[in-house]
């Protein structure tokens, strides 16, 4: 990971960039971030989305997002924080689960192929094309040369579409295996959340080492200049949400224009003609 700062949120794309390969066992996570601070942090930050969103529109912008993380992590948090701030129109959402039987006979990256942005727009993957080297590495479900082969394929895949000028965010929630119990208990606790839970949860969690082995190879593997790893502390829900938006406004805002698009004395013209 970065050198880290007292104050994370200050520069969370340096602060949580993962430059070399992560322990996780031992990675800081004791931040929080209380509800008034946390809601003055986040209303200019979803402007600035916006603005950043409407700077897109008619260019040939577009962007990535990669989202990953333990169960029960806060990534459909993080969504729900996004989706206020986008336009539906230009931005979606790909949830990913195990791929279908059609696409299983497929290579598994082309059903993320067939998802890729337009112009001007902008796609979240909520799981992704790493997969490959996790769920279906740790559970056994392709034989070990095909996952090992994937870290190459991999960042091919993402260096074309660096290349091709997508803007590509990868961050990974990570919670500490206490953290993931007490959110077991509470979603199981409260009806209207225990839908989230399901029996893979348990049986992942007994796997927890096998899996923070994975992730931690992930990282060190597929993080690359171009597309760097942003690995956040989310035991605080507030707090991730606020660094993962920072992260995602800095590498989607970079080098763009965000000023209002100036009105055209044709369109003046009009306007004033049918307002009078």
């Amino acid at each position: 990971m970065g050198n880290g700062k007292k104050d994370a949120l200050a520069s969370p794309e340096t602060a949580f960039l993962a430059d070399r390969r992560p322990t996780l066992s031992t990675l800081k996570n004791d931040y929080s971030l209380k509800g008034e601070m946390y809601e003055a942090m986040l209303s200019p930050l979803q402007t600035q989305l916006q603005l950043i969103q409407q700077a897109f529109l008619g260019s040939k912008e577009r962007a990535v997002i990669v989202l990953e993380g333990w169960d029960t992590a806060g990534k459909g948090g993080l969504v729900k924080r996004l989706g206020w701030s986008f336009d539906p129109r230009s931005f979606h959402v790909h949830p990913i689960g195990a791929p279908q039987p059609h696409e299983a006979r497929q290579h598994y990256l082309q059903r993320f192929w067939r998802r890729l942005p337009d112009y001007s727009r902008i796609v979240l993957f909520d799981r992704s094309w790493y997969g490959r080297v996790l769920v279906e590495r740790v559970e056994g479900l392709i034989p070990p040369p095909d996952w090992k082969r994937a870290y190459r394929e991999i960042n091919e895949f993402e260096r074309q579409l660096t290349d091709d000028g997508v803007r590509l965010v990868k961050l990974f929630l990570h919670i500490t295996p206490d953290e993931q119990l007490q959110r077991f208990r509470d979603r199981l606790e409260n009806p209207l959340k225990r839908w989230k839970l399901t029996y893979e949860d348990f049986r992942n969690r007994a796997r927890w080492t096998d899996y923070e082995e994975a992730i931690e190879d992930m990282i060190e593997k597929t993080s690359t200049a171009d597309s760097p790893w942003h690995v956040i502390p989310a035991n605080s829900k507030n707090f991730a949400r606020i660094a993962g938006i920072r992260i995602i406004t800095d590498r989607l805002g970079r080098g763009i224009d965000t000023t209002p698009k100036p009105l055209t004395p044709e369109f003046l013209a009009a306007a004033n003609a049918a307002l009078k």
